[in-house]
């Protein structure tokens, strides 16, 4: 079946997002935070793109930009191909590490610049991982108005006002995003729980967890799930589907139950 082909933005102005593959981490430290946008920045500098707005999650990354002298699968494909190689490479890993294309979204309005700008922004505070856009290490929120090298503050303030920008960017926490805070402090982070999986069965990363015999991931994900891990933060973590997270999960309880005969 032939791909759909992208719609083209009249601006040449989109929102981009990558996933990690079957909604894996592509972001397993610091060092890999930084080395995609030590990437980005190269990349950025070849093929003459403007960045507007980033946040990098840890299975996925969310970009503003407006293209110029390169289209967009040729950005993407120096962008993705550089990361892939060299997150392959250090953790031991082969095979695909984004999940299908990117998306990309074309932005036509200046309404739907800032409406985007807020999404992008907004991204950890709505996954419980601060109160405040400003305050994610991993966004350029944290570093609007301060002159950030790879954004490009004097091309964005001739599409928006930076006064609109920062109205726009914090905006008042609801009661979804507080709860969802309240309730990740009452988990283990993402760092903690592969640290727990380390001490488990001595694996750093999620592409060392998937060379383990089914028989020890089995054991390490019920292991999990006992301790209260979420079904979805387990898969991110190891890159188990969540269906056999769950699947597994439930297999520890009837054994437990003495019905695993």
């Amino acid at each position: 079946m032939p791909r759909e082909a992208r719609i083209v933005s009249s601006t040449n102005i989109y929102h981009i997002m990558l996933r990690g593959i079957n909604g894996q981490r592509i972001f397993e430290e610091t060092e890999d935070y930084r080395r995609f946008l030590g990437i980005l920045a190269k990349v950025k500098v070849l093929s003459g793109f403007e960045l507007f707005a980033y946040c990098l999650m840890g299975n996925h990354v969310h970009l503003l930009l407006r293209v110029t002298n390169e289209p967009l699968e040729l950005i993407f494909k120096r962008i993705g191909t550089r990361y892939a190689f060299w997150f392959n490479w250090k953790y031991e890993r082969t095979g695909h590490l984004f999940q299908d294309r990117f998306r990309s979204e074309p932005i036509e309005s200046e309404c739907s610049f800032l409406a985007v700008a807020r999404y992008i922004y907004q991204n950890p505070v709505k996954a419980g991982l601060c109160l405040r856009a400003a305050d994610y290490e991993w966004s350029s929120r944290r570093l609007l108005g301060c002159g950030d090298g790879i954004i490009d503050e004097s091309a964005m303030s001739m599409i928006v006002s930076f006064g609109d920008i920062s109205a726009i960017a914090d905006g008042m926490c609801d009661m979804e995003s507080i709860n969802n805070l309240r309730n990740r402090r009452d988990r283990l982070s993402d760092e903690k729980v592969a640290v727990l999986i380390n001490n488990i069965c001595g694996v750093k990363s999620t592409s060392s967890f998937q060379e383990l015999p089914k028989t020890e991931q089995r054991m390490v994900i019920q292991a999990l799930r006992k301790a209260r891990i979420p079904i979805r933060q387990v898969a991110r973590i190891t890159g188990i589907n969540r269906g056999l997270v769950d699947r597994w999960g439930k297999l520890e309880s009837i054994t437990t139950n003495g019905c695993d005969k």
